[in-house]
């Protein structure tokens, strides 16, 4: 029986430029699961204020990490996927998108094709969420095409291992005074309606620590980034924690962010130079970033056993 496996990232704008951007924006954050307000509110604000100025500025910032015609993103995630069919030669693997391409229904539709009788799809984020993994599941659902779907792999042995040694080897070879675990946010409302992040954020959170006797509740701080719009998101926020540190005398810092496996613009722009720049405003010494897996080989066959071990699940079951 022919094997296929889809990972799916969050998505990317076709090209650096405002029009390509508006139009991924457009679509990512028309997702109900993304921002839930009622539609008759949420979108004339979005496209009568947020658009016209976000698109623009977020297409400066993508220019600026386009990597030889595609964004870190595009091009980390279609690695991945290359690694992973190279250890699973009895497999067809593919790679798609949430929002722009290669779509889902389109991939999906082109593993049936090729021969697929029993896929898995995997998405690429290790914490689940209603705002990134939910809009996967309804995306492969609207297909009608029969899958065995990992909702997360937080408290994967293997990926808790590599984060942990990632992390590790960074931490021993400098001298910091403190680690950040910076996980992207979610609204505090999405989490009281029951959107289990936050405690997947926390259980990778305590992987880490165990793993790593050097590190504790002392010298390891858990922070959440990227803050879109007015409503309070999950605390405490990276920006505010890093402009706080150095009057604490925390001026030596080392970054990790768990739940991206790829490097993106929340990554490279985001972390290497907005907190970066605002850390050293105010009176920091040292930041230091321990980049996501990109394609580090070793996290393409832990993607390519979760696969495997999907299905031998499925046909215990």
């Amino acid at each position: 029986m022919q094997k296929g496996l889809l990972l799916v990232n969050l998505g990317t704008p076709d090209a650096p430029t405002t029009e390509d951007v508006h139009v991924y924006l457009d679509e990512f954050l028309s997702d109900p699961n993304v921002i839930q307000m009622p539609r008759w509110l949420w979108k004339p604000i979005l496209h009568r204020f947020i658009l016209p100025t976000r698109a623009w500025h977020s297409a400066t910032l993508y220019e600026r990490i386009w990597d030889n015609g595609e964004s870190p993103l595009l091009k980390y995630t279609r690695i991945q996927a290359e690694q992973v069919q190279a250890l699973l030669p009895d497999w067809i693997v593919k790679y798609a998108m949430t929002y722009r391409l290669p779509r889902i229904e389109t991939q999906l539709k082109a593993l049936v094709d090729a021969g697929a009788e029993e896929i898995v799809v995997v998405p690429l984020f290790p914490q689940y969420t209603m705002t990134t993994t939910k809009t996967m599941e309804e995306q492969v659902a609207a297909t009608g095409i029969p899958v065995h779907f990992v909702q997360s792999f937080y408290d994967n042995v293997g990926y808790l291992d590599l984060l942990a040694k990632k992390i590790g080897e960074q931490w021993n070879a400098g001298k910091y005074d403190r680690l950040i675990l910076s996980y992207h946010g979610i609204p505090q409302s999405y989490v009281k309606k029951g959107d289990p992040y936050l405690e997947h954020v926390n259980a990778t959170t305590r992987g880490i620590l165990q793993r790593l006797p050097q590190l504790n509740n002392e010298n390891t701080m858990q922070a959440f980034q990227s803050k879109f719009g007015p409503m309070p998101w999950l605390k405490p926020y990276l920006k505010q924690t890093l402009t706080g540190l150095p009057m604490k005398n925390v001026r030596k810092v080392l970054v990790a962010t768990p739940a991206f496996v790829a490097d993106c613009i929340e990554t490279i722009e985001e972390i290497h130079v907005e907190n970066h720049d605002a850390f050293m405003e105010f009176g920091g010494e040292q930041f230091d970033v321990v980049r996501p897996f990109n394609d580090d080989k070793t996290f393409s066959e832990i993607l390519a056993k979760i696969a495997q071990d999907e299905l031998t699940k499925a046909q215990i079951k």
